[in-house]
């Protein structure tokens, strides 16, 4: 027993040092790798809602996935799904809040990613109906407790005031056939000077896996619940990239 014990403290020992050594090996990453590439727009799907209001930008995360249901049933499950509802997305928010010594948000909130948005301060910046939405707001995400300020449209594109960031996401989805369709979401960071854009990059660095995991796991969600007839909810995954 006492052998068995020993082994299996060495092999938890050398898995927590695995797993140490990979997450400092991704922040090393990022960080270094921050804002490497300023240039790239919609990809495969042309010119994209955000480059109205962000053509150059430090980051850029663009995830998508395809789903077996109608394009108007994959947007309506995108704009209903409830952030809410996912346990991993409540567990990287609870995360979040130790390492960074937040204080918990328990108010009630609308169901609803567009929503929820809204409630949050993000301002929204364009819509093609049944098809896309961008929003977008400018805040300091390295402080314990961020404020999301909104900024209307017209001004968005112009907004420098020091020592904060821009950003824009959208969720959008698009056809492939009749019961086909693709749903994905890309995320846009700007700083508005070098003291912002010195702390939102070690804070990227350290927090982007989290930030990057809840838009798969909401995208996965969504797949799910467009396939499966309904309109909010996470209840199950699928393959997204």
């Amino acid at each position: 027993m006492n052998t068995w014990v020993r082994r299996t403290g060495r092999c938890l020992a050398a898995a927590a040092g695995i797993s140490a050594a990979s997450y400092l090996g991704y922040v090393a990453y990022a960080f270094v790798s921050y804002g490497k590439e300023r240039h790239r727009s919609g990809g495969n799907y042309g010119k994209c809602m955000l480059d109205r209001f962000m053509p150059e930008y430090e980051v850029r995360e663009l995830h998508r996935v395809g789903v077996r249901a109608p394009v108007e049933a994959t947007f309506a499950c995108a704009c209903g799904f409830d952030l809410r509802r996912s346990a991993v997305v409540q567990t990287l928010f609870k995360g979040r809040e130790l390492l960074l010594g937040a204080k918990s948000n328990d108010l009630s909130q609308p169901a609803g990613l567009v929503e929820q948005a809204k409630a949050w301060g993000w301002t929204v910046l364009e819509e093609d109906p049944g098809r896309e939405i961008a929003f977008g707001a400018v805040t300091q995400p390295w402080v314990a407790n961020p404020i999301f300020r909104g900024v209307p449209a017209g001004d968005f594109a112009g907004f420098a005031e020091p020592n904060y960031v821009k950003i824009v996401w959208n969720i959008a989805a698009d056809p492939i056939g009749p019961d086909e369709s693709v749903a994905r979401t890309e995320t846009r960071v700007i700083a508005t000077d070098a003291v912002a854009r010195s702390k939102f990059r070690v804070y990227w660095a350290f927090l982007s896996a989290g930030i990057i995991l809840i838009r798969r796991v909401a995208l996965a969600g969504i797949r799910a619940a467009a396939e499966g007839g309904r309109q909010s909810g996470f209840r199950g995954s699928g393959r997204n990239e």
